[in-house]
């Protein structure tokens, strides 16, 4: 596939119209139109479903896939020339790094803050989401770094331990009953609405926990990341089983968080592939990375 093409693919996809997308990339309709064709050919699948009366595109299933493939290569094509047309002698360049909600990004912060003010053309990019999340996207090498929490499989990974941990418990309502409590015990959750992270490793850690009594836990709802999952909790639709210090539970918040008793804590590290080629800022970054947390 040509990466021209793929990028002819993805602008339709947007503008799901061929006309507007041939205005965009500045060619003919005739052509978009044929090279189109030639990628459902050469691909033997059909990409398109084409509306006669308003001439609305959409993107069949294959298509679908193809557009979430075609922008993960485009993003490291461009991350790859970013990266080889830095000039030689300077650092200067991209680090994209990926993580889940963490007060934890705290001391990343700090290291960046630093390497900014000793090289201003070093920039930073980051991904959020969860572990699944960014461990498909540091796979598939579409960003440099993921910063991911035990139980995740850490050890597929080079990695270094983040001297910093979060608490698991249960974020509520200030006026739902156990806010009473000081500490959520396991018995506390079996009779009321529950609303978890969708992550199988998540799962699994409250699995033990609870000694394997997650299938009886009345779940509602599912979240990737909590700010949404926060908001039906606002609306009492149920408490959610997450970190600590992600949802300010200050004074003049509806909210409060409760941790779990017996402690379960997450470890978190800052992890690449292993035989990765860095670039050179990366290279640095991971420099300063070692300097700062190795040993502590």
């Amino acid at each position: 596939m040509d990466i021209r093409v793929l990028r002819y693919f993805l602008t339709v996809a947007r503008e799901e119209n061929i006309s507007n997308a041939a205005k965009s990339l500045h060619v003919t309709q005739p052509t978009l139109s044929r090279q189109l064709m030639e990628l459902e050919s050469d691909l033997g699948i059909k990409l398109f479903l084409r509306s006669s009366g308003n001439r609305t595109i959409t993107l069949t299933e294959e298509g679908m896939l193809l557009r979430k493939r075609a922008e993960e290569i485009l993003d490291l094509v461009e991350k790859t020339e970013s990266e080889l047309m830095a000039p030689g002698e300077s650092i200067s360049g991209n680090i994209h790094i990926g993580s889940g909600e963490t007060h934890v990004i705290s001391l990343l912060s700090k290291e960046i803050k630093g390497i900014r003010e000793e090289h201003p053309d070093i920039h930073f990019h980051f991904f959020s989401g969860n572990a699944d999340n960014v461990t498909e996207r540091l796979d598939h090498g579409l960003i440099d770094f993921g910063v991911l929490a035990e139980p995740s499989n850490i050890s597929k990974y080079n990695s270094i331990f983040l001297p910093a941990t979060d608490t698991w418990g249960l974020l509520m309502r200030k006026d739902h009953p156990l806010a009473e409590k000081e500490s959520i015990e396991a018995s506390d959750l079996w009779d009321i609405p529950l609303i978890n992270s969708s992550q199988r490793l998540t799962s699994n850690a409250f699995s033990k926990w609870l000694k394997d009594d997650y299938e009886k836990l009345n779940l509602v709802a599912t979240y990737t990341l909590l700010y949404n999952a926060s908001l039906l909790v606002k609306d009492n639709i149920g408490c959610a089983l997450c970190l600590d210090k992600i949802i300010s539970t200050s004074e003049d918040s509806e909210l409060c968080f409760r941790p779990l008793i017996p402690k379960l804590e997450a470890r978190w590290h800052i992890v690449w592939k292993k035989y990765q080629v860095f670039s050179k800022p990366s290279e640095f970054f991971l420099n300063k990375l070692q300097e700062a947390f190795i040993g502590k």
